[in-house]
């Protein structure tokens, strides 16, 4: 955006009295750092909005709109302020994530099965995976590993029990 020297620019006059028009905010609501905001929004929305010709005494103007911006923050923040005070002890929501308890403890859970899968004999072992994990139908495990559906049954009680005493349950076969 370029700058006609001739004619008085409101964003040129905002970067002219900057500091000015902070001070003029600070003065009125107490805070420099609240009043620096108000005039970066005010220069943002200056930017964004087709400036109007005609302006005769345009410090007047920005300092009536930054007055009127800082109002509506104010209020904004006031409002914001109450909902804070009146709700001191936000509820607790369950975000759905475990916690690390949950997740260390899964990670352990995972382990003491893996090893217990890993110490199971090679077809016990074959049958169990094919059942449990890649959720086959016992009948189908049966056809491919060419064994009777009675000894895939005794496969996953076998493994159901080695993974059962991984974990510490009762073993009842």
């Amino acid at each position: 955006m370029q700058f006609d020297p001739v004619k008085p620019s409101l964003l040129a006059a905002l970067v002219r009295h900057y500091d000015e028009l902070v001070e003029h905010v600070r003065r009125r609501f107490g805070d420099h750092g609240f009043a620096r905001e108000v005039i970066h929004d005010l220069c943002v929305q200056l930017l964004e909005k087709h400036e109007k010709d005609g302006v005769r005494s345009p410090l007047a103007l920005l300092r009536k709109v930054a007055h009127d911006n800082a109002i509506t923050r104010y209020r904004s923040e006031r409002r914001r302020q109450a909902w804070v005070v009146a709700v001191p002890e936000l509820p607790e929501v369950d975000s759905g994530a475990p916690t690390q308890e949950r997740h260390y403890g899964a990670v352990q859970t995972l382990e003491h099965l893996t090893e217990a899968i890993a110490s199971l004999p090679p077809r016990c072992q074959m049958v169990f995976v094919m059942h449990k994990l890649h959720e086959l139908p016992q009948s189908e495990v049966a056809e491919r590993l060419g064994i009777s559906l009675k000894t895939v049954e005794k496969h996953l009680r076998l493994g159901m029990a080695a993974c059962r005493a991984k974990l510490g349950y009762e073993v009842a076969l």
